[in-house]
């Protein structure tokens, strides 16, 4: 069970309910009254809270599992303990994460400006907001309704926020414009120059950076992620993509709508990364490329070339993931030949 000095659960619901919320099928009808009243894990939960299997390695901790109830894809219905009632979709994670959201929603924002924030008169601050102490808001600024503005978050001049945003303490915005129902976490810091110079012998001369960074609607970037501003055009960052913690994004780069960047991945300037592209933790993306819509890239890729749409790389330099797997089988058959012949 969370910790409640940290997590409000807004109560117990009826199964019934819950298929209904979710879209599973609800195996027993007669279960449709049992009340369940939280989530867990499969190897932490009572009969009272509901859990989910959606990776095979887990299916012994299902076949022990005390939980009342568990989201399951149809092949793993006949392991289920007896008195376990089974909610069947075909995605038992997503269907949790409804549920999840449920039974701990969003905390609302309550509307409350405190005194030690400090807003630049001819900045506009929309009706519900939250902005704490030590919060600084500049010239020109337009948040819109219902935002948090964390405590000690700077907007710097001419920012825009758009309505229902969230920016986490200690966060930094510049030159930038942010759309609808963002999640900007603690210590991101947006719009900042872009690592531009004109290499030369007699010194490096600092191109001016002269763009934006555009950040789409339902948004949400993890804490410590950097996002250069462009040099001329925008750094844009498309509708619904998520970003994880510690990501580094140059300046120009353009990210389509429905990405994922996991963690501590790095993209150079002017690079595109399509629609629905899903980047693994610890890749390294070198300037100017493509990476195509779909395209999936294993963690700690090296990327040097374009990525076609739909592909999946892997290794350093990245290759596609066939080739990438042959290599790895080729090392390890030299290491064990090596060990054999010294043996």
């Amino acid at each position: 069970m969370a910790d409640s000095r940290f997590f409000a659960n807004s109560g117990a619901r009826r199964l019934a309910d819950i298929a209904a919320l979710t879209g599973a099928t609800l195996i027993n009808p007669a279960h449709g009254k049992r009340e369940i009243g939280d989530v867990a894990p499969l190897d932490r939960a009572a009969s009272h809270e509901i859990s989910f299997l959606d990776n095979a390695k887990y299916v012994r901790s299902f076949t022990e599992s005390n939980a009342g109830a568990c989201f399951i894809r149809e092949k793993y219905k006949d392991q289920a303990p007896p008195d376990m009632a089974l909610l069947v979709t075909d995605d038992p994670y997503r269907c949790y994460a409804l549920t999840a959201q449920q039974f701990y929603p969003f905390v609302p924002v309550v509307a409350e400006i405190s005194p030690r924030a400090v807003i630049d008169p001819t900045a506009t601050i929309g009706e519900g907001c939250s902005i704490g102490p030590g919060a600084f808001i500049g010239k020109q600024v337009v948040v819109g309704e219902k935002c948090i503005i964390g405590p000690n978050a700077v907007l710097h001049d001419g920012v825009e926020v758009g309505r229902d945003s969230r920016i986490g303490a200690l966060s930094s915005l510049s030159h930038a414009v942010i759309g609808m129902r963002c999640i900007i976490h603690r210590g991101v810091h947006i719009g900042q120059d872009g690592f531009g110079f004109a290499l030369s012998r007699d010194g490096h001369v600092k191109v001016p950076q002269l763009g934006r960074v555009v950040v789409g609607n339902d948004v949400e970037i993890g804490a410590g992620t950097c996002i250069d501003r462009g040099t001329g055009p925008d750094t844009m960052i498309g509708d619904g993509t998520k970003i994880d913690n510690l990501v580094q994004i140059g300046h120009n780069v353009q990210i389509g709508r429905g990405a994922v960047i996991v963690a501590q991945t790095g993209i150079a300037g002017s690079t595109r990364i399509g629609d629905g592209a899903v980047l693994g933790g610890q890749c390294g993306i070198a300037g100017h490329l493509t990476i195509g819509p779909g395209a999936k890239l294993a963690a700690q890729a090296g990327v040097m070339n374009d990525i076609p749409a739909g592909a999946a790389f892997g290794g350093s330099p990245a290759v596609s993931a066939k080739d990438w797997h042959r290599q790895n089988i080729a090392i390890r058959n030299l290491a064990e030949r090596s060990r054999h012949h010294n043996e």
